[in-house]
């Protein structure tokens, strides 16, 4: 799923009507920004322990219209530096720590709640990011190609999921070596029992597990909403019996991110492009799909996905910003192949607010037109993950 969170609608309409260089009342200077008097929420975070409240609004059409509560704490230790100079010189944010837990239900009786951190030691030479979740989520597989009479079938997903990955940073350079460990048991069931036939035994199985290894090289400035520099990152997970899988099949990422600041960095130019494939017994419902703002989760569906997208970014003021969107993405492998294969595209707008200065860490709302769908996104960073 590629839910998005929110952070609460309430810190942008502080952000707009809050004036510039305002005195601050009692108790609130903690929410000002000491360098122009706006709503900012950076000293809250790193120097009081305080937590984000995240309202989760969903509204993927895979799911419905939905919503949850997430809280994040964020933390940086004594011995931290707010920065680090990267490879080429240039001084990268070192993130804090971050960890908490979040709880969604959609209209159509989807459900989860899990914890999960992003933690940093050594000063960032080790890193760290997982969590545990257990959900139920019902979804619909929409069968492509030639293989099965086109058709939606409505499954449901209730299990246990679990993410661990450590990365180790190589000497000083911003390259990082990767270990992961992915695990999956859900129970799949179907509204109609004997949509079954459709799958073969190894597409249905419900338990996964899986170890990778990744390389990772990350230039960014700002790991929330960056101006400039590049994150590229290939991995490999393999699922064998031995390890708790029912199945034996392997999964495949290589993505890149670009940031390319115009004009002063009054515009900031985005590039991304992301490949997923799969081998193996994969069960239907851990099959790459084409993951695009506009497009629903899973919506298209195969052995193989690519997608590319770019994202201009005009910084209008210090604080607020407006971006718009353009991508397209592609299926193919087991239904149908690379030329038979459609290209669906999706574009969108929206706007932002920079909510921690100290952080570089935007949050705010886009909107966009799929090729089924129109919908919206509140963001809380970067739209791409």
């Amino acid at each position: 799923m590629t839910t998005r969170a929110s952070a609460a609608v309430l810190c942008l309409v502080l952000g707009w009507l809050a004036p510039a260089h305002a005195a601050p009342a009692h108790g609130l200077s903690v929410f000002r920004d000491s360098e122009d008097g706006r709503f900012d929420m950076s000293r809250w975070l790193l120097e009081h322990r305080g937590f984000l409240p995240v309202p989760i609004i969903i509204t993927d059409p895979a799911v419905g219209n939905g919503g949850g509560l997430a809280l994040a704490f964020f933390h940086r230790p004594a011995d931290t530096a707010a920065t680090r100079p990267g490879s080429d010189g240039r001084q990268q944010m070192v993130a804090p720590d971050i960890y908490g837990g979040a709880a969604m239900r959609t209209e159509n009786g989807t459900k989860a709640y899990g914890i999960g951190a992003s933690l940093h030691f050594d000063e960032d030479r080790w890193r760290y990011r997982g969590g545990v979740a257990k959900t139920s989520m019902n979804l619909g597989f929409h069968t492509p190609g030639t293989r099965l009479p086109p058709l939606e079938i409505d499954y449901n997903l209730d299990g246990l999921m679990s993410f661990q990955q450590g990365f180790r940073r190589l000497g000083n350079q911003d390259l990082f070596l990767g270990l992961a460990w992915i695990y999956m048991d859900l129970d799949v069931g179907f509204d109609v029992a004997s949509d079954r036939v459709n799958f073969t035994p190894p597409e249905l199985a419900s338990r996964s597990s899986g170890l990778g290894m990744s390389l990772q090289y990350d230039s960014r400035d700002n790991t929330f909403t960056p101006n400039s520099g590049w994150l590229g990152m290939a991995e490999g997970n393999f699922y064998l019996p031995g390890i708790g899988s029912d199945g034996a099949f392997q999964s495949y990422r290589a993505h890149a991110f670009g940031y390319w600041p115009l004009l002063d960095k009054r515009l900031v130019l985005g590039g991304r492009v992301d490949t997923r494939w799969a081998n193996g017994e994969i069960p239907f419902y851990r099959l790459p799909y084409i993951d695009l703002r506009g497009i629903g989760s899973a919506r298209y569906q195969d052995t193989r996905a690519a997608v590319l997208e770019t994202e201009l970014r005009w910084n209008m003021t210090t604080r607020w910003a407006l971006i718009g969107f353009v991508g397209a993405g592609r299926t193919w492998g087991r239904h149908n192949s690379f030329g038979d294969a459609d290209n669906e595209v999706s574009e969108g707008a929206g706007f932002r607010y920079l909510i921690a200065r100290q952080l570089g860490m935007h949050v705010g709302v886009d909107y966009a037109w799929g090729p089924e769908d129109s919908t919206f996104y509140i963001q809380v960073g970067s739209a791409w993950r």
